[in-house]
């Protein structure tokens, strides 16, 4: 199980989140911008210090305020999707595919790498560079960056809030793949009632920094 039980304040806005769920396939993270989405995972990645809480993924502890304990993001076992593909733009997407897991300090692994790459339909990018990728390409890219780095979870915030239909249709494809493919879960933010529909295999609804109800797909209308 994903156990979340965290409390965290900026000026007036104040989140206070309890609660459980199965890590399998796609978990939603859904609500209104400014709701305390993104602030939720980016406390699971150990990016935002909880004023106070519990984070633990299948038994393994993140954060525990009351043991004044919070484990090192590159220690967490997480892969990280952003809004925005933040690629090394000095580097190919050989090499930028390559940091997830040195940064993590996991070993090459080939066999898998190819994987990634054939899953993702990137190999023949390999030798570019940043600069000359498309939205579409460079976020399947960070996608396969941060699959390359991850143990346990995936985590994504709103990946494709910058990309055409057209583009969106394509990616949204391919990450609904990565469960079966991967055997990774996905936590993934969004605000988009379509994604969610397409995506989820269980909601977390979220407003005002409080969880509303989580929904399994089976209930969904």
């Amino acid at each position: 199980m994903l156990d979340v039980r965290v409390e965290k304040s900026f000026g007036e806005f104040s989140m206070s989140m309890d609660f459980s769920v199965d890590p399998t396939g796609v978990t939603i993270l859904f609500g209104k911008s400014g709701a305390g989405k993104t602030t939720l995972i980016n406390m699971i990645a150990g990016l935002v210090p909880p004023d106070e809480g519990f984070i633990a993924c299948q038994g393994e502890i993140y954060f525990d305020s009351a043991k004044k304990f919070s484990l090192p993001p590159e220690r967490r076992g997480l892969g990280y999707v952003f809004q925005e593909c933040r690629l090394f733009t000095h580097l190919s997407v050989k090499n930028n595919l390559l940091f997830g897991p040195r940064f993590c300090g996991r070993p090459y692994n080939p066999s898998h790498f190819e994987k990634v790459v054939e899953v993702l339909g990137i190999g023949g990018l390999l030798s570019r560079r940043p600069g000359s990728l498309s939205g579409g390409e460079g976020q399947r890219v960070a996608i396969g960056r941060a699959l390359l780095a991850c143990r346990s979870f995936l985590l994504m915030d709103e990946p494709l809030n910058s990309l055409d239909e057209e583009r969106k249709e394509e990616l949204t494809a391919y990450i609904a793949s990565i469960p079966q493919n991967f055997g990774i879960p996905i936590l993934y933010v969004t605000h988009s009632r379509e994604e969610m529909a397409r995506l989820a295999d269980r909601v977390v609804f979220i407003q005002a920094g409080r969880m509303e109800k989580i929904q399994e797909r089976t209930d969904f209308s």
